[in-house]
Formats: structure tokens, sequence, C-alpha cells
């Protein structure tokens, strides 16, 4: 039992007993079949903290020689396929965390992991040429496998996590990469490797890409954030897993909704399952996932300087999908070169989600959104930084009644994002005011009916168990009118389907704008909606 080679199950068998566990052994169904396809190889490109380390650490206690799994595996889906014993434990794994190599030996990442992948090799199979190629020594290996006993040998699984962070952060050494791709080569696609490979399985951030005169990865299957297929509930916590985990841990799950869900994948509503796991053992919705490398990640994109794409930033945070084309993407963060370039290299990184079916991107959820809002406030977008600093302000005077103060956050809401969007319409007012209350989701759920063209837009906060007793809000915006005349058609019950039998106060928050002065009115009633 080595670290690298034939490792044990100690990783997943942590993670298998933690408090939190979601059983995802469903996913060796699929990687046992592969053993039969002449196509053997996977890549799963997902977003950090999606499970994609802990989803390695499972094939490796699975499918390793270096333990006794049995146990391990026997309450958990697999256990039920006839399948089950026939994989468990009968292979030669290698697992290299990559990223870990090339933290500590930089250009020499390639001969770091050889050198000590095959000292390990060594000591179990020592009688093999050391001094020949990857995929000889590999063929070589598998070859003293053989028996009489076991005339087909023991394949290898192969299962190399962040395998492309050579790609992302050597992407100014080429002689690194293709030395590096080289090495992939030899043990995914190389001649001897239809012969010693049972199965390959890499993990990474981005899709595989395409590098000119390099063909080591043409054979995988690959599953990522936009397109996951049958892997999709192997990675991410599915709705019915998280509403399972609220009822066990009295969490509201509204709330968790709406803090971590919005990831539609190929048709399933996925979860951040690091935040969800947080979330439930801390007994506290918070923003678990934003850390400094993410605002300097969403930095890096938003503030490219490609026409249009801080309007879209700005329409897909007060609640907007927009349009993307995904294909053209060269999985490269060094190549960014368009708008549509900047959007994918988001969806990727779980920063944006993607809706296949319209091929649009948007916001997924608040714990995303709150990333966005701490990124701008120490990036360089220094006025929507600061409308943005007064949402709180903005809801507590709301709430407060304070109707002229609420009017003028209001304006500088407006003027802010309407020197950002190309229109100046009711869109943009909609799009201000969505804006101006960006921080509501944290207690509310909101439901917004933005405008179609008629010259008004709504929005209806609803109070979460969780929020602190705060009160429903119905705000109707005006072009051209009276704030007078928003409370006017509140009171015409336009909204009481949404609020029947909530028994509390209401507040009825009308707003206009004139568009001749360029002023701002607002008007605050209470109200009891029955």
């Amino acid at each position: 039992m080595g670290i690298y080679f034939n490792p044990g199950n100690e990783g997943f068998r942590k993670a298998a007993e933690s408090k939190i566990y979601i059983d995802k052994s469903g996913l060796l169904n699929f990687t046992n079949e592969l053993f039969r396809e002449e196509k053997n190889c996977v890549s799963v490109s997902h977003a950090r903290r999606f499970g994609k380390s802990q989803a390695a650490e499972m094939l490796e206690s699975y499918y390793s020689r270096g333990c006794n799994s049995k146990e391990l595996f026997s309450p958990l889906e697999i256990s039920k396929s006839p399948d089950f014993e026939k994989h468990l434990n009968k292979y030669n794994v290698i697992h290299v965390d990559v990223s870990s190599f090339a933290d500590d030996y930089k250009n020499d990442i390639v001969k770091a992991i050889k050198a000590t992948l095959f000292k390990e090799i060594k000591t179990v199979y020592p009688d093999v040429d050391y001094n020949s190629s990857t995929a000889s020594i590999l063929a070589g290996v598998y070859e003293k496998t053989i028996t009489p006993d076991n005339p087909n040998g023991i394949k290898f699984v192969i299962i190399l996590d962040e395998w492309d962070c050579v790609i992302r952060n050597f992407s100014d050494s080429p002689e690194l990469v293709h030395e590096y791709m080289q090495f992939l080569h030899a043990m995914f696609k190389s001649k001897e490797a239809k012969t010693f490979l049972g199965l390959g399985y890499i993990t990474g951030i981005l899709p595989i890409k395409k590098i000119k005169d390099e063909s080591a990865l043409n054979n995988f299957k690959e599953y990522t954030m936009i397109q996951s297929d049958e892997l999709t509930p192997y990675f991410g916590f599915t709705e019915e897993e998280v509403r399972t985990l609220c009822t066990q841990y009295d969490m509201p799950f509204d709330s968790v909704k709406e803090w971590y869900n919005g990831y539609l994948i190929n048709g399933k509503h996925m979860y951040n399952p690091n935040s969800v796991s947080e979330a439930m053992q801390k007994k506290k919705i918070a923003p678990y996932w934003k850390n400094t490398s993410a605002f300097e990640t969403i930095n890096t994109f938003i503030t490219m300087n490609f026409d249009g794409l801080k309007e879209d930033i700005i329409a897909m945070l007060s609640g907007e999908k927009i349009y993307v084309n995904v294909r053209n993407f060269e999985n490269d963060f060094s190549t960014i070169a368009n708008k549509d370039d900047a959007l994918t290299a988001l969806i990727h990184l779980g920063y944006l989600a993607f809706d296949e079916e319209e091929r649009s991107a948007y916001i997924p959820n608040y714990e995303v959104s709150d990333a966005y809002q701490s990124a701008i406030s120490k990036g360089n977008w220094t006025e929507v930084a600061k409308t943005i600093s007064r949402c709180e302000e903005l809801l507590l005077m709301t709430i407060k009644k304070k109707a002229e103060k609420v009017a003028e956050l209001i304006a500088l809401s407006h003027e802010t994002y309407t020197s950002i969007l190309k229109y100046n319409d009711e869109n943009a007012l909609s799009c201000a005011i969505t804006m101006a209350y960006f921080t509501a989701p944290a207690y509310y759920t909101v439901v917004r009916e933005f405008p179609s063209g008629k010259g008004f837009a709504d929005i209806v906060m609803i109070p979460r168990a969780d929020s602190g007793n705060k009160p429903a809000m119905i705000i109707e915006l005006k072009y051209d009118k009276t704030a007078d005349a928003a409370i006017r058609q509140i009171k015409e019950n336009r909204y009481s389907g949404l609020l029947s039998g909530y028994g509390s106060e209401v507040l009825l928050v009308g707003i206009n704008y004139d568009k001749d002065t360029k002023t701002h009115e607002c008007v605050i009633e209470s109200a009891l909606i029955k």
C-alpha cells in the first residue's frame, strides 16, 4: 500500500464516515462499465468544491489492491450491483494529485511525478526495466501480473486529480506542457496503454484543451459544468438530497435553496455540496464559498474590456439571463478573446450557471451574488461598489417607511446603472430597482415581473422563516406617472394571490420616476393582505 500506487482507503473512509455524507457510489456502476469498452477514459471538469476529489478518492478505495474495502462499500448503493465484488480491490491503481507536484516542483513536475511513482511501483515489481519509457514501464508491470491463474493480468486504473493545472498555470512554458502531454499520452493513448489500461479517470476545472500537434487526450469522454449527462447527480447535491439534509438538521429549506441552489445541469437542479454541508454543520446560512482566490478570479474576467461585458454582468446580477456562445471557448484562461469566452470561463468556474435549453448564463444563487459583491468592492467598479454598499441601508429605510431616503437611494442606483446600460427606459429603471435591493435575497424570496414593454415592473418580497420578522413588501414601479398611482395599482390586489393568508404587516412601496425632471418619488404604506 503506497501513497500514489495502490493507495489505501483512508481518505474515502473519512468522507464516508463523516457526519454529512451523500452516497454517490452509483458513479462506480458507470465506471465499471468502461472496463468493457474500448473508449475507457473519462474527464470530469467541474467547479471547485463540487465533489471531484472525493469521487476520485472513492474510485481509488474501490479499485485499489492496496486495501480491503468491502466493509466500507457494503452499506452503499454500489453494493447492490451484480458487479460489486467483480471489480472491488482488483486493480493496480495510480492516483496522483498533479497540483501538489506543480506547487512543489514547478518546471520539474513530470520528472518528479515519474520518480515518485516509479519508486513506489518498484518496491512491488522490482523486475521491470525502469530506465525505459513510461508506457514500457507500465506495460512491463502489467506483463508481470499475467499468470496461468490470471491470464488476463491485472489492469491499471489511473486517476489524475487536477490534471489541467499544468495547462492552466504553465501556458508560458510550452516545453513543459509538451513534456506533460507526452506523459499523459503514454498512460492513456499509447499502443501499450491499450493493453495495460483498464480505466482512465481525470478531473479538472476546465474541459480538455485542444493543443496543436497533441492528441494525448482526444480519446476521453468529457463531462463538464455545461454538459454532464448521466454523471450529473454524482457531482453536487440534488434537491432531494438537500431536502433530506434540511429535515435532518432542522434547517429552513427555502433559505438553503435561495443561497446554494441554481446550477441547472442537464435539467437537474444542483447545489454547491461544500456550502450546504457547512451550513448544516454550523447551523448557519452564510457565504462559505467566497475566498480571496474567488475575488481575484471573478475580477479577472468581469473587468475585461470587451464590449457589452459589464452591461451583461449587471443584467445577470439583477436577475436576468444572458445569451452566451460557449462553443468557441478554447478551454484556456490565457486566451480569453471576447465576451463569450469570459462568460464561459465563469460558467466552468461555477461563478455563473448555464441554461442549456436557452443557451444563456445567469447568477445561480445568492451565495454567488455575494461573491460578486465582494469582488466588486475590491475591484475597480467604484460606483457600482458604492451603490451596492448602500443596499442594506435601503432595505432598512424601506422597512422603517422612510420614503424620502428610499427615493434618494433609488436615485443613486438608477444613476449608477443607467451610466452602464445602453438603454434608459423602464428596463433600466427595473434593473436599477432590483440592484438597489441587491442584498434582499439574503432574507426574502424575491418574485420579479420584469417589464414587457407595458411600462411597469413589480417586485414582491416574501420574508423567509429565518428572516428576523421582516415585513413582506410589494414594490410597484411607475414611469412618468406618480408614486400614488403605483400604490393604487397595488391596492387593486394584483398580488393578493402571492401573499394570500400572510396575515401580517405588508409594506406597499410605490416608486415613480419622472424622466423630464429626472426625479424619483416614493410612497410607503402598511396594509394587511388577507
